[in-house]
C-alpha cells in the first residue's frame, strides 16, 4: 500500500525518503516540475493553463505548424538561455557527489542538471540547444541556427512584447506568418530542434541506456513528474519489476501514486536540500 505524505515539513519528508529508499544509489527520473522554481512552466502541474504542444506529424507535414513553431522557438530559447539551476538541480547534483545518486533520467530539455554538475545525465527527450537536420542528420548548435534566423528575421524577437513563455524553449504567439525559416545549411533539408516531439518515439538505444541506469541503482527517486507519457512511466514500473523501491516527489497526482511506496505533495526545491542534509548526517 503507497503510503502519502502531505503538507510535512520538506526536513520530515526528506528523513522518510530516506528510509524509504535506503543510502542508494538511486536513480532519479525527473520532468517539468523541478524547473519551475528557474522559471520554467510546467505542462501539467496543479496551476498551470491547459496547452496543446505541437506533435511531430504537424511539424514534418506542415509548413504553416514548422514556420510557427521556429517563430515561437526563436523568442522561447531566449527565456531558456537565461534560465539557471535552482536548489533542486544543485540538490541532485551533490547527492551524486556523494554517491547517493547514481545518475538522473531527465524527461526535460533544459539542459539544468548539466549546468548544475551533474555528470550522469541522460537527456530522455533531447536537448533545447542542439538542431539536427532531418534530410541528413547533422547535428548542430541551436546558437548557429539563431543567427541565420535573425539575419532572416531582422528585429523580430525584439518586436514581440509580453510574450507568455512556455515549456521546452517554447513560446506563445499570435502572428507568425510573415516568420522566414532557415533550411540545413549542408543539404537544405528540414532543421528540427533536437528535441523528441509528440508522437515522436524516444531513440532506443537512449532508452536501453536509461533502462540500465535503472537496473544499476538500488532504488528509483521520481521528482517533478505526473508520469502521465509513458515515455517517463515506463521506468517506474521496470524498477517495480525488479522490487526495487519508488517514491514520488511531486506537487499533484500522478499516473504511477499506486505503484509507488511513498509519494511526497510538496515542492521539489526544499525536499532535495533537506535530503541532501539527511544524507550528511
Amino acid at each position: 500500500m503507497t503510503d502519502t505524505l502531505h503538507a510535512h515539513a520538506a526536513p520530515e519528508a526528506a528523513a522518510r525518503i530516506r528510509e524509504v529508499l535506503g543510502p542508494g544509489p538511486m536513480a532519479v527520473l525527473t520532468g517539468a516540475g523541478i524547473s519551475t522554481d528557474s522559471g520554467i512552466p510546467d505542462y501539467r502541474g496543479p496551476d498551470s493553463p491547459p496547452r496543446t504542444p505541437m506533435t511531430y506529424q504537424q511539424f514534418v507535414g506542415d509548413e504553416a505548424f514548422r514556420r510557427h513553431y521556429w517563430a515561437r522557438n526563436h523568442v522561447g530559447r531566449r527565456h531558456m538561455e537565461r534560465t539557471t539551476p535552482n536548489d533542486g538541480h544543485r540538490a541532485l547534483s551533490a547527492l551524486e557527489r556523494t554517491g547517493a545518486v547514481h545518475g538522473v533520467i531527465t524527461q526535460n530539455v533544459d539542459t539544468l542538471h548539466e549546468v548544475a554538475g551533474s555528470r550522469r545525465v541522460i537527456d530522455l527527450h533531447g536537448r533545447f540547444d542542439r538542431v539536427i537536420c532531418l534530410g541528413c542528420r547533422t547535428v548542430s548548435a541551436r546558437e548557429e541556427l539563431a543567427a541565420r534566423l535573425e539575419e532572416l528575421n531582422p528585429g523580430f524577437a525584439e518586436d514581440v512584447a509580453d510574450v507568455e513563455i512556455a515549456p521546452d524553449a517554447d513560446a506563445v504567439l499570435a502572428r507568425t506568418e510573415h516568420f522566414r525559416v532557415a533550411d540545413c545549411a549542408d543539404c537544405g533539408g528540414k532543421l528540427k530542434p533536437d528535441i523528441v516531439y509528440f508522437g515522436e518515439n524516444v531513440p532506443k538505444p537512449r532508452v536501453m541506456e536509461a533502462y540500465a541506469m535503472v537496473d544499476a541503482a538500488a532504488s528509483l527517486l521520481v521528482v517533478g513528474s505526473s508520469l502521465t507519457v509513458f515515455s517517463g512511466r515506463r521506468f517506474v514500473k521496470r524498477a517495480v519489476e525488479h522490487d526495487k523501491p519508488v517514491v514520488i516527489l511531486n506537487r499533484g497526482a500522478t499516473r504511477c501514486d499506486d505503484l509507488a511506496a511513498l509519494t511526497v505533495d510538496l515542492g521539489c526545491s526544499p525536499v532535495l536540500r533537506a535530503l541532501v542534509d539527511a544524507h550528511h548526517v
